[in-house]
């Protein structure tokens, strides 16, 4: 029968200090902190998928407390009971962030009049696209530049005309409209995973 780890107290995870080497402080089913000779304290969780010992980064105390890595641990049981790879599921969730984050409506956007400004698309004067970028970059960008584009809703959009119209810019505010139905049509594309040649 394998012996029992007493579980680690916060004053023991506080109070620990580096050593020449590496060493652990076990809190028990799988569940340790690394003291590297740097001073750093890092949780690491080790366990077995598919027959293979693998182990998975929590994060570094104090940022992480230990109620914090414990909860992380039982995160991970739960999956591993489930037949799913922990670490795996933690670097998808992570790839799906970035790619939310690289498809923001601002780069969709400048990828978008990019591809179109381009001489030879031969589709815009340089005059024409310099109105474009600026009137996004003033109108559009501050309000919805960071948001995942897959995420904006209608009413966010039109509170961003209504604000141009009270401007009295009736016609700007068409153009807004165009030129971001324009970047939402290449966006679905791009998240589909086609490009549109200019």
């Amino acid at each position: 029968m394998p012996k029992r780890i007493a579980p680690l107290s916060d004053i023991q995870v506080n109070k620990a200090k580096s050593r020449e080497s590496d060493y652990k402080l076990n809190d028990g089913y799988g569940l340790y902190l690394l003291i590297t000779p740097t001073g750093g304290k890092l949780w690491r969780f080790d366990y077995r998928y598919e027959d293979k010992r693998k182990t998975m980064a929590f994060g570094a105390y104090p940022a992480v407390c230990l109620a914090d890595a414990r909860r992380q641990r039982e995160d991970a049981k739960k999956l591993l009971a489930n037949g799913v790879d922990p670490a795996e599921m933690k670097k998808s969730v992570k790839q799906a962030k970035t790619a939310l984050k690289e498809n923001s409506f601002e780069t969709v956007a400048r990828e978008w009049h990019s591809k179109f400004s381009a001489p030879a698309a031969g589709k815009w004067s340089k005059h024409h696209a310099v109105t474009i970028i600026d009137r996004l970059g003033r109108d559009v960008f501050p309000w919805l530049g960071t948001r995942p584009i897959i995420e904006i809703k209608a009413p966010e959009l039109l509170s961003i005309l209504h604000r141009i119209e009270k401007r009295g810019a009736l016609d700007s505010a068409h153009r807004v409209r165009h030129y971001c139905s324009q970047v939402f049509r290449y966006g679905s594309m791009v998240c589909a995973g086609y490009h549109l040649l200019p």
